[in-house]
């Protein structure tokens, strides 16, 4: 429960949540919390029609006191922006975690009363252009007429703190006990203390001042001021009216006024109950794959502890054995042993350092999965449909990322734990100054680099390193290929270098290639076999077996081998699985393009639809490097694209919509795109089938595989396939091969 905590704190005050809010970022504040970092924004204007002075430059920047005033639970979520000139200024405050808050106001000096007006009754004046920044993700969010009161409140997490409180509250101690507290056995609820029975008789008798004071149980009196019954789910707009159906495309509970006369009223809407056990059960499957990371966590753990134990057991091996071969060498090692001792010594403590440092980084990330996993479990555990339909999706999207953050490489070690060194006591007396370790081992097995490989025309390149945690040094690589009829494997390059170009190759055929390393001690296993296919030509030729290497020669990839691009997303896009699946925080569409250009050759790639709620119509397609990325792909003149909904397609270029045709998408549907600059041209599939006639011709410079999509769709992306068996490449394709 403990790893719980940091989910039921305020991320301004760093204190247990008191009357949370819900903002629309999904993030949770305490009301009070809100009020106090409420502040208006630079254009925002004064009563007397000119503009604040406290206006924020930037989002912590705030108000000062003497331009703001606190305000009761009564009103509408706004502090009363007065004219105070001639108050000092208060400086803010720094909340635990960083976030600057005002302390309590002083009441402003009255005014004389020849300039007192009357006030109306009821909500102060609101401030227009009002604003509150999310001190998590630092949005900017307006405030409307009703202020802090149209943002929902968190039942679901104020009950989960009443619980996870009760439960500490079992075990408090006394707070006057001098040595070795107490058992608390009453809090005093004006005094704000917890007594055990022997303090309590001392300091807080039950006569004279104290006896009006209200003793109650420790568990009861921590929560004493949450002890109401808890009052039926409302709506925000309508605050008469409870809240009974669910609207799907916003997200949201909703009343019955609001589906009659509001603005969900032409929104699809289901029944609460029906939307709560859902999402519940969408949670409930997200934490089980959760907590199946987690599990494979705390196995990694172990496994990363007992390589330390097995590298100090290996060090300390080492150092023997060191120890043993120069004291036979006494006389001329002194100085040398010590040197030696220093570098395994230091070898023992890099590897002891890596691993320590991957415990402490990987122990940090299963503590925040267990605290989310625990406060998944208690939300779960809520009754409350509307206030669990509330942040039901915040916790989805949290344990998912959680997840994915779990994914390649994380639970792999960094370092090995053996001691690749020996030390050769052979050579004769003469050459003891000379004396230093030899590697132990042949070079292992190099690793192919799929996405620098490509074949053009009757060439072939070929890319290959080491593995990441290999410290063994390699002086050489042999590299090897058939005679693309599968015939017997031969030398064709032996070299340092780690990329070669074989020239000189037959049309029209497939070779297989492997490649391995070598040093003094041996020669290494061979890497996986990679299969090639080179060029047709009309005219194939019978060259001759001598093969050309040209190394170091870096030849454009025949196949689409690439990946979506961060760096030229817009902001909204999301992306994961090492720049491979993209989302969208945004109910707008965002354009993502591809991180690699192409001008030449026949590509193709294939999307597969990972979510899709709601009938969003993602767009697929091609766009040149300054595409606009805010509106939906092709809807300027940089953009090829086909968008399809869950019934029809069309193909879109300069927002104008041409060849709508049936047949649509859904989750686990798969789109393909075929982009061939032999002829020029742009079509689309869907799963596997050709959708609609040949979508663009007359193709030609340089383009970027694309893609746009709101929050509605997730997308990953598949590269380097071969070109679909239906399609044949043009009689005058010179250069139509594929890896």
């Amino acid at each position: 429960m403990e790893e719980m905590e940091e989910e039921l704190k305020c991320p301004v005050c760093g204190s247990f949540f008191r009357e949370p809010i819900i903002l629309p970022c999904s993030h949770n504040i305490c009301l009070a919390c809100a009020r106090n970092i409420l502040v208006q924004t630079p254009d925002a204007e004064s009563p007397q029609g000119g503009r604040a002075s406290g206006s924020a430059p930037s989002d912590y920047d705030y108000l000062d006191l003497d331009k703001m005033s606190l305000y009761s639970e009564s009103d509408s979520g706004y502090g009363s922006y007065g004219g105070f000139a001639s108050a000092p200024t208060t400086p803010c405050q720094k909340s635990p975690n960083g976030v600057r808050v005002f302390p309590p106001a002083a009441v402003p000096p009255p005014q004389p009363q020849h300039q007192l007006l009357p006030q109306p009754m009821g909500t102060p004046p609101i401030p227009r252009n009002a604003c509150l920044t999310c001190p998590q993700c630092h949005r900017s969010l307006t405030l409307d007429e009703r202020g802090l009161r149209g943002f929902p409140k968190n039942r679901v997490l104020e009950a989960v703190v009443d619980r996870y409180q009760q439960s500490k509250a079992a075990a408090l101690r006394c707070q006057l006990c001098e040595k070795s507290p107490r058992e608390a056995t009453a809090m005093c609820e004006q005094c704000d203390v917890f007594y055990c029975d022997p303090c309590r008789l001392r300091c807080h008798p039950p006569r004279g001042p104290l006896a009006k004071h209200r003793l109650v149980p420790p568990a009861q009196g921590r929560i004493s001021r949450r002890a109401s019954p808890r009052k039926t789910s409302t709506c925000t707009e309508h605050e008469l009216e409870n809240l009974s159906m669910y609207c799907v495309q916003c997200k949201t509970p909703v009343c019955y006024q609001c589906l009659e006369e509001g603005k969900h009223s032409a929104h699809e809407v289901k029944a609460l109950g029906a939307m709560w056990k859902l999402h519940k059960g969408q949670l409930s499957q997200e934490l089980n794959i959760l907590s199946d990371r987690a599990t494979e966590a705390k196995e990694f753990l172990v496994q990363l502890r007992n390589m330390v134990q097995h590298i100090q057991e290996n060090g300390v091996e080492f150092e023997a054995c060191l120890v043993a071969q120069c004291d036979a060498l006494i006389d001329a090692l002194n100085r040398r042993k010590a040197q030696l001792l220093a570098r395994v010594t230091k070898e023992h403590e890099h590897k002891l350092m890596v691993v320590r440092d991957q415990i402490s980084h990987c122990t940090v990330k299963l503590r925040q999965t267990t605290g989310l996993m625990e406060y998944c479990l208690e939300v779960i555990k809520e009754n409350d449909p509307s206030g669990f339909l509330q942040i039901s999706d915040a916790l989805i999207r949290r344990v998912h990322m959680i997840e994915s953050q779990w994914g390649k490489g994380t639970l792999t070690p960094r370092m090995t734990s053996d001691f690749d060194l020996t030390l050769d006591s052979s050579p004769l007396l003469q050459t003891i100054h000379q004396l230093d370790f030899v590697q132990m081992k042949v070079p292992a097995a190099p690793i192919l680099q799929l996405e620098e490989c490509c074949s053009q025309t009757n060439s072939a390149t070929l890319s290959w390193k080491q593995p990441p945690l290999s410290t063994i040094v390699v002086e050489g690589y042999i590299l090897e290929l058939d005679d693309g009829s599968g015939g017997q494997f031969r030398e064709v390059y032996v070299g340092p270098e780690t990329i070669c170009t074989v020239d000189g190759l037959h049309f029209n055929s497939t070779y297989k290639s492997r490649v391995k390393a070598f040093n003094s001690s041996g020669v290494g296993q061979y890497s996986k076999t990679l299969v090639m296919q080179t060029s047709e030509s009309k005219n194939i030729q019978t060259l001759s077996d001598q093969h050309i290497m040209c190394v170091s020669v870096w030849l454009p990839p025949a196949v689409a081998w690439f990946t979506f691009d961060p760096a030229s997303a817009h902001p909204d896009i999301i992306l994961s699985n090492d720049n491979l699946t993209v989302t969208c925080n945004s109910y707008d569409d965002r354009v993502v393009m591809g991180n690699t250009p192409f001008s030449r050759g026949v590509h193709y790639w294939e999307m597969t639809i990972d979510r899709y709620d709601n009938h969003p119509d993602p767009a697929f397609g091609i766009a040149r490097g300054d595409v606009l990325k805010d509106v939906m792909l092709g809807k300027d003149d940089k953009a090829w694209a086909m968008y399809v909904d869950n019934n029809r397609s069309w193909f879109m270029h300069n927002n104008s919509h041409t060849n709508r045709t049936d047949g649509g998408i859904g989750k686990g549907a798969t789109i393909g795109v075929l982009l061939d600059f032999t002829r020029g041209i742009l079509l689309f599939l869907i799963n596997d089938e050709q959708q609609g006639p040949v979508a663009f011709d007359s193709l030609e410079g340089l383009y970027y595989p694309a893609i746009s999509l709101n929050r509605n769709v997730q997308v990953t992306l598949h590269t380097g396939l071969p070109i679909p068996d239906f399609y044949t490449l043009g009689e005058s394709d010179p250069s139509g091969s594929v890896c």
